[in-house]
């Protein structure tokens, strides 16, 4: 017990126990930790809320090392966001968990979530148990969810077709920093994901897709390769800056003589000796070179170094070659050129060396940074997009960009049902709920209702960030949605004239949507369930 206090005894001789630093600590009970963990919840949101949608604004920050990171995505804010009240983290790991299971809608999630603690406050207010407020959440939660069902749509996904999933990962750029490129932008995603799926068992292997940045040119000059890029250059400066139908020797052992894998030293006591030595490294050198020309290759990629003297005798030998080869490209260089990586000379052969049709060497502008692509590879299917741009920030900003478009059209491929956006599934269930809500005769009905409500948020979101009149705007597509029976009505946010989400093509997967409203029902529940915090920490209280 010394370390957590210490145990006495009163008049009566009952124990109790005295709590170390007892004085210094502080405790939140009831209400009160209910309110200050809603109100913790309740900034977080409000903090990202004007980063939703296609006006959304972005964010900047800058971190202890001076670091700057601009950008819109919910997650990476958070992320980088210095947070210390503990129900505040766990808005961060909710939004973190979406950008996991989803890798979009990570600004939305939160957006809800925050919406759903607001209405629940007002509750507590009226009397109502944490627990029955729960209960009422999950119940609109299924709702809504079933309701998603009904408004669903089936996408026909034909790699033959692709401008429907052009549509949808443009619906995902659209509030990024890349929607000066917008179209072009979608259509790389697009064709990275048809290179890499495969549709008979509806998957996405991510591992076939290398998103690669290089500071400098215009974000336009961004490409898909269909193969890999490394960011390194030939080994000698001679070598040639293009190799055509390479046969390339992938090792994972070193260009250099073996050394002893004892502790015993070696001495050289005379220049004989010293002679002898560099002789044997000399024939060493000649007999790798050897075995890899023997074996039929023109190219070496090298996970190790190798010294000024294998280098020269490379270039001697007419044998180009890369060396500093990092693990993860190696193995991208093995299963896109379809050869096998080799640990030992001796086990080098023909068979497991990797073609492509040409390796070269890129250069850009002024500098002498250097890279090499291999393209025309005998696997087509692993793919490199290469991102410029003007500055780190944006190269960084474009990565997670397209990050999250194939993300979403990787969750098409899994599950091809579709909704459509601009907050009008939002509004939809918001309807659904609340009508189910007047059939419910218990106390649940009165969350429900705060729940349709809480669903509102989004679209009330959108419509202020597009500088509309929130609940004017909301109002009217609300009675339009009920009036015409159209789920699909939702904010015009880029004033093209028509409420219609099928007309302007904004379409969002219902998986995204689904894993929202559960995400934030299942944070708000546990919140909900907090109603007493004991801690040293001022900063929390």
């Amino acid at each position: 017990m010394s370390a957590q206090g210490s145990v006495a005894f009163d008049e009566y001789g009952r124990p109790f126990i005295i709590i170390r630093d007892q004085g210094s600590k502080k405790r939140l009970t009831g209400s009160e930790a209910h309110k200050s963990h809603i109100m913790a919840a309740k900034t977080v949101a409000n903090v990202i809320k004007s980063s939703l949608g296609p006006k959304g604004l972005d964010k900047m920050m800058v971190n202890p090392d001076g670091d700057i990171t601009i950008t819109n995505d919910g997650a990476t804010i958070l992320k980088q966001m210095d947070v210390e009240h503990q129900i505040a983290k766990l808005m961060v790991q909710l939004s973190q968990s979406q950008d996991d299971e989803i890798g979009d809608g990570t600004t939305g999630v939160v957006v809800l979530a925050g919406a759903l603690l607001e209405h629940a406050e007002k509750l507590l207010d009226r009397g109502i148990h944490p627990i029955r407020i729960s209960d009422g959440y999950e119940m609109a939660a299924k709702v809504a969810c079933a309701h998603l069902d009904t408004i669903g749509e089936t996408f026909q996904l034909d790699p033959k077709n692709k401008e429907p999933l052009i549509q949808l990962a443009m619906t995902t750029l659209g509030s990024k920093i890349v929607n000066r490129c917008h179209r072009q932008m979608a259509e790389i995603a697009v064709d990275a994901i048809l290179s890499v799926a495969d549709l008979q068992r509806k998957d996405v292997d991510f591992e076939l897709i290398k998103v690669e940045g290089k500071v400098g040119g215009k974000m336009e000059d961004t490409m898909l390769v269909k193969g890999v890029i490394v960011d390194k250059d030939f080994s000698h400066p001679q070598m040639p800056k293009v190799v055509k139908d390479a046969k390339i020797a992938i090792l994972t052992c070193p260009f250099e003589p073996p050394k002893p894998k004892t502790k015993h030293g070696l001495e050289v006591k005379s220049v004989e000796d010293y002679r002898k030595l560099r002789q044997y490294e000399m024939e060493k050198f000649d007999l790798m070179v050897k075995q890899v020309k023997d074996a039929g290759s023109n190219l070496v990629i090298c996970q190790w170094g190798f010294d000024d003297e294998a280098n020269h005798l490379l270039l001697q030998k007419e044998l180009p070659a890369v060396r500093w080869v990092g693990g993860p490209e190696i193995e991208l260089i093995a299963i896109a050129t379809g050869g096998r990586i080799v640990p030992r000379f001796e086990e080098l052969t023909k068979e497991k060396l990797g073609k492509a049709g040409i390796v070269k060497e890129l250069q850009f502008g002024t500098t002498k940074d250097r890279m090499l692509v291999i393209e025309e590879c005998q696997n087509s299917r692993a793919v490199t997009i290469f991102i410029r741009g003007g500055n780190k920030m944006i190269v960084e900003e474009g990565k997670r960009s397209i990050h999250d478009a194939l993300c979403v059209i990787r969750n098409l491929v899994r599950d091809n049902r579709i909704v459509f956006g601009g907050g009008a599934p939002e509004i939809s269930c918001s309807v659904a709920v609340a009508k189910a809500a007047d059939k419910i005769s218990t106390l649940e009905q009165y969350a429900m209702r705060s729940f349709a409500e809480s669903l509102e948020s989004i679209p009330l979101a959108l419509a202020e960030n597009s500088g509309q009149s929130p609940i004017y705007t909301l109002a009217e597509i609300k009675s339009r949605q009920i009036k015409e029976n159209n789920p699909r009505l939702g904010i015009d946010c880029l004033a093209k004239g028509s409420n219609d989400m099928k007309d302007q093509h904004v379409i969002e997967t219902l998986s995204s949507k689904r894993a929202q409203i559960l995400l934030a029902v299942q944070l708000t529940k546990m919140i909900l369930k907090i109603d007493d915090v004991r801690g040293g920490d001022q900063g929390y209280m």
